[in-house]
């Protein structure tokens, strides 16, 4: 008589996956705290309250904590479509205003751009896993606005991704100035006119539109 198999049993302790949101949260804090360069694997296990081997199972290094931990910064983002160039930029940047305004960014920010100087893999993170996702819904937004001849055509729209977000990270980095919703209407009213369509119809529309949104 045929016996049906026994399942087979797990090997190791199962995983946690609350360990997983606790261990992200203690070693940003950590960094924001102390600086990149001086976190522990021992003080974010303490904070977590969890063990080094929970931590070592999940991240093989410290390089790849700090790198999963920055990626959970900025969610996947949504590229707006409302109709108006305008509006969409300014939805996109209210997002990026909510985040460098917040508790955490401010503190953990300066940190880790001197780390990466000095890490190209801390360095790649940021630039793929923190920057690219906004980068990308800011371009598509400029090549529909450029579409719409809302922005010129010969668009340098790496120059106007570095006017969007250089402004924010300046206030951030170097002067701490106000992170708000009035730096980020000034910053898509310096792209919108800066990078106008040259023609008469289009800038007499681009003038139209802005006293529609006001």
């Amino acid at each position: 008589m045929s016996h049906a198999p026994s399942p087979r049993r797990a090997v190791g302790r199962p995983k946690d996956e609350r360990a997983d949101p606790a261990i992200v949260a203690a070693t940003l804090q950590l960094m924001a705290e102390g600086g990149v360069r001086d976190l522990r694997i021992d003080d974010v296990a303490a904070r977590a309250g969890v063990g080094r081997a929970t931590i070592y199972r999940r991240h093989r290094s410290k390089n790849a904590l700090i790198s999963a931990a920055v990626s959970t910064l900025v969610t996947e983002i949504a590229i707006p479509d409302s109709g108006s160039t305008r509006a969409d930029l300014l939805a996109l940047m209210a997002q990026a205003v909510e985040l460098y305004s917040g508790s955490l960014a401010p503190r953990l920010m300066p940190s880790l751009v001197e780390e990466a100087r000095r890490d190209p893999q801390l360095a790649n993170t940021i630039r793929n896993d923190f920057l690219s996702g906004r980068r990308a819904a800011l371009s598509a937004v400029l090549q529909r606005g450029i579409r719409r001849g809302d922005l010129r055509h010969d668009l340098d729209v790496e120059l106007a991704l570095d006017v969007l977000g250089g402004a924010i990270f300046y206030r951030l980095l170097v002067t701490g100035g106000p992170i708000d919703q009035r730096l980020a209407d000034g910053i898509v009213e310096l792209i919108l006119r800066g990078f106008a369509a040259t023609t008469p119809g289009a800038l007499a529309g681009a003038d139209a539109q802005e006293g529609s949104t006001r």
